[in-house]
């Protein structure tokens, strides 16, 4: 089969031929890809920013979607030509943190076992995946829509932990990256109308105008001026999703009082921002970290479903389709900041 492997001893990508993976635990299911993200996470991973497996090459991706083409003799929840999708995490379902409902802290499990990060994904034509982390898919939403279900199980995990996000409120988003524009296109889902998001990079902005969702896209330094020009130039509630240090240490003074900031974006591990621990004291500030997705996967269906193409097609999203083979141009679009995602189709 083809598929793309990461080294993470030389840091370089592969395109290669492998032979299609046999299904070894009888409680695994073999999907054949259908569609296949490149996450942020990726990029980090590929610059050896972000933990992954050390000890052999391996197949990114952990966002994917695809069809059933054999079962182990234990699956008992599927069948071949299933439509599903794939949550890539899951805890060790015993230590402490994965009975207390956070599987992913678990130290055994969570980030240390994902598909996509320690075991091979879906940057290939097949992979084998555990029956418990696979979601099938209802008639309604295509495996196109489904590809977007792992960054959706993200977003709804960073949905509870703010909850409750009220109609009416200021709300910002910084980086309209793909998680960017799905949190915009969530909140316009929920009646959300006073939106503001800045982005530096001026194609994606004009980009966003497919979506029509009626919001104000300025870049971060006409927020800069909006906030010297008027000091009540605030906001409620913050979603940063660039993963920039010093946009996210610009956002906190943006919050208004008893303002909440959403971490969402991967910054690298070394990054630093400056804090007043006065103004987290006197306006009494929310800050809440996003880490993956805890038993939220089921929710990332249902908003695929409730979106649809509204909101979920790829060209108003800013997404570009590429083959496997193209890996090489599909990273240097992103990093470019020409597309906000690329997609692999098999």
């Amino acid at each position: 089969m083809e598929a793309v492997q990461f080294s993470l001893a030389n840091k370089s990508l592969k395109h290669t031929k492998i032979p299609v993976p046999p299904i070894d635990d009888p409680k695994n299911v073999l999907v054949r890809v259908s569609y296949a993200g490149i996450c942020g996470t990726d990029l980090h991973i590929i610059q050896g920013h972000f933990p992954c497996n050390p000890d052999r090459p391996f197949i990114l991706g952990h966002e994917f979607s695809g069809t059933i083409t054999e079962v182990g003799e234990e699956v008992t929840n599927f069948k071949k030509g299933d439509k599903v999708s794939v949550d890539p995490n899951i805890g060790c379902e015993k230590c402490a943190f994965c009975h207390d409902g956070n599987p992913h802290f678990c130290k055994k499990g969570g980030i240390n076992t994902t598909i996509g990060i320690f075991r091979d994904g879906g940057w290939a034509e097949y992979v084998t995946c555990p029956e418990s982390q696979v979601h099938k898919l209802p008639e309604s939403i295509t495996l196109e829509q489904a590809a977007l279900c792992e960054p959706l199980s993200c977003l709804s995990h960073g949905w509870d932990l703010a909850s409750p996000i009220k109609v009416g409120k200021n709300i910002l988003i910084t980086g309209a990256g793909i998680i960017g524009n799905l949190w915009a296109c969530a909140l316009h889902l929920h009646g959300h109308r006073r939106v503001t998001i800045s982005e530096p990079n001026q194609s994606r902005l004009n980009n966003l105008k497919k979506l029509n969702l009626g919001f104000d896209l300025i870049t971060p330094d006409q927020l800069k001026k909006n906030q010297e020009n008027d000091s009540q130039y605030l906001f409620d509630f913050i979603i940063e999703c660039s993963g920039f240090p010093p946009a996210i240490e610009h956002a906190i003074s943006l919050l208004n009082q008893g303002g909440k900031l959403v971490i969402f974006g991967v910054a690298p591990p070394h990054g630093r921002i400056s804090i007043s621990p006065y103004d987290i004291y006197a306006k009494e500030l929310k800050i809440i970290g996003v880490n993956i997705n805890p038993y939220s996967y089921p929710n990332s269906i249902g908003m695929v479903e409730a979106m649809g193409d509204r909101y979920l097609n790829y060209d108003n999203l800013g997404i570009k389709v590429y083959p496997l083979k193209e890996y090489e141009n599909a990273i240097q679009a992103l990093k470019e900041g020409s597309i906000a995602k690329a997609i692999f189709k098999m």
